[in-house]
């Protein structure tokens, strides 16, 4: 990625999954389409943590279920790029989940379920 725009926001991809106000969302597509104009950007990379407050934690949101966490995040990161591909067709969607034992990819585009590198996600 030598010629990259971050655009960051808390809660990463829940802001075009599942925005606590669609304002929200059109920010965040907005600056999309501006990195797109200024930088000639092809590519999104849509991300999700996991305990994230913006989901309420692993404790609070999903009562310390890793693998239900995973699911959900799996979900959001498909919802995420259905809309941005929606939004800004043509555009490249990438979906990763990060938790504390790697970074997953979430496969958005065939929305499969989460799997590491050579196997399935922890606890599944």
């Amino acid at each position: 990625m030598a010629n990259s725009d971050l655009i960051k926001v808390a809660g990463g991809a829940k802001c075009l999954a599942s925005p606590e106000h669609e304002t929200d969302r059109e920010f965040v597509l907005e600056q999309i389409r501006k990195s797109m104009r200024l930088h000639g950007t092809r590519r999104v990379i849509l991300m999700v943590h996991s305990d994230c407050g913006a989901y309420g934690g692993l404790a609070g949101g999903f009562g310390g279920d890793a693998q239900a966490e995973a699911a959900h995040h799996q979900r959001e990161l498909a919802r995420a790029a259905a809309n941005l591909l929606q939004a800004i067709p043509g555009i490249e969607a990438q979906g990763y989940f990060v938790d504390f034992e790697g970074v997953w990819d979430a496969e958005v585009a065939s929305s499969q379920p989460l799997e590491a590198p050579g196997g399935t996600m922890p606890g599944r």
